[in-house]
């Protein structure tokens, strides 16, 4: 399985989140892991903001940079399309990062599609029906956690 990390993802790797247990599963079962090409410049800001703002000690700061310049090697890194990933943000109100993240997925997807001779399904659909089964997922998980 390829499994694909936004930044928000990469973060719960090395410092503890509400899922970083679920994330950390999915990357011990996955062939690869994956991430768009600008997560690292997006990661480190974020970690240095939460830093800051004191949400974060200098010792786990530190040992979250570590890990991830040492994991990063390992962690395929995927182009985006930029033509897509503007439409993307004014199609769907998404940031700039989002977009990014989305685009390089969706190259992902399509290069899966073509070794397995599947057909391009309508990209609204295909939107629609992943964030339907993610909102799914999301509420069995924090259901499970209520109990």
């Amino acid at each position: 399985m390829i499994l694909y990390l936004g930044s928000s993802s990469l973060v719960k790797l090395y410092i503890e989140e509400s899922f970083s247990d679920v994330v950390a599963d999915w990357v011990r079962v996955s062939e690869i892991v994956a991430t768009c090409r600008v997560a690292y410049t997006e990661v480190v800001p974020a970690l240095d903001i939460r830093l800051r703002k004191g949400d974060l000690s200098r010792e786990d700061y530190d040992r979250a940079l570590k890990g991830l310049a040492e994991d990063w090697p390992r962690i395929a890194k995927v182009d985006f399309d930029d033509l897509e990933a503007g439409c993307l943000m004014v199609k769907y109100g998404l940031t700039l990062f989002g977009a990014l993240h989305l685009s390089a997925a969706k190259l992902i997807l399509n290069e899966y599609r073509q070794l397995q001779g599947i057909e391009r399904v309508d990209e609204d659909h295909s939107c629609k029906t992943l964030f339907s089964r993610l909102q799914t997922w999301i509420s069995a998980r924090l259901q499970k956690r209520k109990v």
